[in-house]
């Protein structure tokens, strides 16, 4: 019984952190997760192209100079929400015709406090966690300091999160 309850526990903790909290019970060979190597390859190739693991980019959008990062950030935001309006209403599934669960979150002054965060780390290091590989990947070597730091917060992150406010 205490097992049990330690289960749903944890899965009230994960789902509070997640939008989309699907659970697959399928298990796929090793081999079908190249699928997801070659799209992230494809998307980190578009974002270099794109320039929006350019650090000079970055800091344009910080500074309010240039026009280019909020379109890119406008277009990501107007595609996810016509992508769940569309997932809501025709109730699609998965390419495994799972369903998918879209769950509304409360709001919370934590989300001020790690917005803040990640922007204030963003501004500095001209690097968010999608393109961090992109730009490692291109040779900015100095982005695996980035990468170490965004490890360790979110490892700091779990050891004191029953602390911190959500």
């Amino acid at each position: 019984m205490q097992e049990i309850k330690k289960e749903m526990d944890e899965f009230n903790i994960r789902h509070q952190d997640a939008q989309c909290t699907n659970e697959s019970n399928l298990v796929h060979p090793w081999y079908c997760n190249f699928k997801y190597a070659i799209v992230g390859v494809l998307f980190g190739i578009t974002i270099i192209k794109a320039e929006i693991v350019s650090w000079f980019r970055i800091q344009e959008m910080f500074q309010f100079t240039s026009f280019h990062m909020y379109g890119v950030i406008g277009t990501a935001v107007f595609v996810a929400a016509i992508s769940i309006f569309t997932i809501k209403k025709f109730n699609i599934k998965t390419i495994y015709h799972e369903p998918i669960h879209l769950d509304n979150k409360k709001f919370s002054k934590g989300n001020i406090y790690g917005g803040l965060l990640f922007g204030i780390g963003w501004a500095l290091t001209g690097a968010c966690p999608g393109p961090l590989y992109a730009q490692i990947g291109v040779g900015f070597s100095v982005i695996l300091v980035t990468l170490l730091s965004a490890i360790a917060g979110t490892w700091v992150y779990g050891k004191f999160r029953d602390k911190l406010p959500h």
